[in-house]
């Protein structure tokens, strides 16, 4: 009798990747990377277990807003207090604040579970070239042949 082939946390080996987000579509950044924090990409998946990879974005200002969505597309966030609702448009989030605008549409994809919150935790978004992740031998990662 053959039996599913389950990851235990243990026996899960980590890759670190880098991902170049210049000239690239914010949805399909974030798609690509969310796969990889899941582990989907690897034969050894177990939805339970955690069994994805680091990632590491850069050039997260360079990312690609397509047609109006600089102007139309509304992120909003509240205080939790009367008449906290705050409001900014695509194209200013991704002004003043390219890496969290990244990271917020990145960990959107991802399971809203604790699980979902680990693996978000394996995540590093940097705005321009620049990280401090080169000890860990980071992969080069080509999103634009993945998809």
């Amino acid at each position: 009798m053959r039996t599913t082939y389950m990851a235990k946390p243990g026996e899960v080996d980590r890759k670190w990747y880098i991902v170049d987000a210049k000239d690239v579509s914010l949805g399909r950044v974030a798609s690509v990377v969310a796969s990889i924090l899941r582990g989907k990409n690897k034969p050894t998946f177990t939805p339970h277990v955690d069994t994805g990879d680091n990632v590491i974005v850069i050039n997260a200002a360079d990312v690609k807003l397509t047609g109006k969505k600089a102007s139309r597309k509304i992120y909003y966030r509240h205080s939790n207090h009367p008449g906290g609702l705050k409001q900014r448009t695509a194209g200013n989030f991704l002004a003043e604040e390219p890496a969290k605008m990244v990271e917020q549409t990145i960990k959107g994809m991802l399971p809203h579970t604790p699980l979902g919150r680990k693996m978000g935790m394996k995540l590093h978004v940097y705005a321009g070239e620049d990280h401090s992740h080169a000890a860990q031998k980071p992969e080069k990662l080509d999103i634009t042949n993945l998809i």
